[in-house]
């Protein structure tokens, strides 16, 4: 498994550290692990080229200790939800760690909020990222197009699941061992969808769309944060801005061309509104991102400076 090769890394780094090879950093060293939980159709890497592009690096040459969740690139929250708590507790198992802090990017908020909300003992933070926290227009739009039980959604469903097991293949994962069920995902991912999960897991949700007055530390225990962009243009050379453009003129708020700022509003909102798409939430397309604006890389480690400084 993945998690395996994370945790020789990291065992190996440690093993220099001793030795006196080198020196590392202790800025973003906060005291329980980083976990790391891409959004749909995310992967740990792809021929080299990680979803978190040098996010998780930049954090553990600072201090960090970092993993990347595996959990399928499309399936409901909950299902997500499952397979980040198995996830989350081999980490803990390996690490020796009491908790962890989640950060997840789009569908990974609502996936790490559901393992936050069912096993709150095991869980420090959660930080959202552009987290499809109260829906996404795209979703709602596609759901209306799809007819509900028609051979053209079920058509969609089979080419959708083929597409995601290829992701995971290419990511060096096995399709069986993370299950895909594309059409679950788009309902998870509509606001409908979204406001019947927040209903059972409302952990740090504001009281009201576009609010924020979501509690950073929530009755559970768990400490919430959340950030998003919301612009779509971004940098001329990005090849992901002109699709998401035309995403985003849907929206008729800011928006990332996926989720709506306001959407993505859980605990403390830190900020709603960098010169972000939604791909440079997570520093894609290859670190291709605003030439006017802080790097994502940036963002994360100020963010797990944060954590540290909570004791967390």
């Amino acid at each position: 498994m993945k998690i395996i090769k994370s945790a020789l890394t990291a065992a190996l780094l440690v093993a220099t550290l001793l030795s006196g090879g080198v020196s590392a950093g202790t800025f973003a060293k906060t005291k329980y692990p980083i976990v790391l939980v891409h959004g749909l159709f995310g992967y740990e890497d792809i021929l080299g080229a990680d979803y978190f592009y040098k996010i998780p690096q930049r954090l553990t040459r600072n201090g960090a200790t970092v993993f990347v969740a595996e959990v399928s690139p499309a399936n409901s929250s909950e299902v997500r939800g499952e397979q980040l708590l198995t996830y989350v507790n081999e980490v803990l198992a390996i690490t020796g760690a009491q908790k962890v802090n989640l950060i997840g990017h789009s569908h990974g908020s609502p996936t790490s909020r559901y393992v936050a909300s069912v096993a709150p003992e095991i869980v420090a933070s959660v930080t959202s990222v552009g987290g499809v926290n109260w829906g996404s227009k795209t979703a709602d739009q596609l759901r209306e197009t799809l007819t509900e039980g028609s051979i053209g959604e079920g058509a969609a469903g089979l080419a959708v699941n083929a597409f995601a097991e290829l992701i995971e293949l290419a990511s060096g994962s096995d399709p069986r061992d993370k299950p895909t069920d594309s059409l679950a995902a788009l309902n998870s991912l509509t606001t409908e969808g979204s406001i019947e999960f927040n209903e059972k897991y409302p952990e740090g949700v504001p009281s009201a769309y576009c609010r924020n007055d979501g509690k950073k530390y929530a009755e559970n225990g768990v400490v919430y944060f959340s950030w998003s962009g919301g612009v779509t243009l971004t940098n001329i050379l990005d090849p992901v801005d002109g699709p998401l453009t035309i995403t985003g003129l849907e929206y008729g708020e800011p928006n990332d061309g996926l989720v709506a700022s306001c959407s993505s509003h859980l605990g403390q909102v830190l900020k709603d509104n960098y010169r972000m798409n939604h791909l440079d939430e997570v520093n894609q397309t290859l670190g291709i991102t605003s030439w006017f604006e802080t790097s994502p890389v940036a963002v994360f480690l100020n963010h797990a400076q944060r954590l540290k400084r909570h004791g967390l």
